[in-house]
């Protein structure tokens, strides 16, 4: 672990792997539920980091951290969210070319994988899911899309990831969900949070 001071009262830890991340994330939540940990405001993980902000004392938290023993997680850590998606994007046959496939093995393929949410970001709701193995990780699209319709699922790099809303993007669309993502009405207001494992239903299109 690399850590960096943020500010007066933030830490901010380099791993070298979302596995690592993830990890970390774990076992501060589970000593937080714990109250094992110093008052804080925010725990925020991202691809190669963990934010720790509104410590009191940092330099004292990191202190701890050197000699914690974090263990790796297990499938049975993660609750599992089930998607149904309609694999009817426009990209599917973009992807199943680039996979030298058919389109119809994409979907056999993506939906035959356990995703898990490495962290959030981008908008309210959109969780990065990794999971595809390297050989099957795609670019993003040379000319971005101005308008992405919501539930839309893609794929862009080592991620899949389902829009929430409407928006700009350059992910390859290969599907449509009408799961909603995020409703400011429901406790949590986030489906999908990071740990949490993701498998997508293959549903008939209309």
């Amino acid at each position: 672990m690399r850590p960096l001071p943020v500010g007066e009262h933030g830490l901010l830890i380099e791993l070298d792997s979302a596995e690592e991340v993830e990890a970390l994330h774990a076992e501060l939540l589970r000593r937080a539920a714990d109250g094992a940990l110093p008052p804080l405001r925010e725990i925020v993980p991202a691809a190669r980091t963990v934010l720790l902000d509104g410590l009191a004392d940092p330099r004292g938290l990191l202190a701890e951290l050197a000699t914690w023993d974090i263990p790796p997680l297990t499938a049975g850590d993660r609750p599992t969210v089930e998607i149904p998606v309609r694999y009817d994007g426009p990209d599917l046959t973009d992807v199943a070319a680039l996979w030298g496939v058919t389109p119809d093995e994409v979907v056999r393929r993506h939906s035959g994988t356990e995703f898990h949410v490495a962290f959030c970001g981008f908008a309210p709701g959109f969780g990065y899911l990794t999971g595809l193995p390297e050989p099957l990780h795609v670019p993003r699209r040379d000319t971005p899309r101005t308008k992405v319709p919501v539930g839309s699922v893609a794929l862009a790099g080592p991620y899949t990831g389902v829009y929430p809303r409407s928006s700009p993007g350059g992910w390859q669309l290969i599907g449509t969900t009408d799961t909603v993502l995020w409703d400011p009405r429901r406790e949590p207001a986030a489906l999908l949070s990071p740990g949490t494992r993701v498998r997508f239903v293959p549903q008939e299109t209309a």
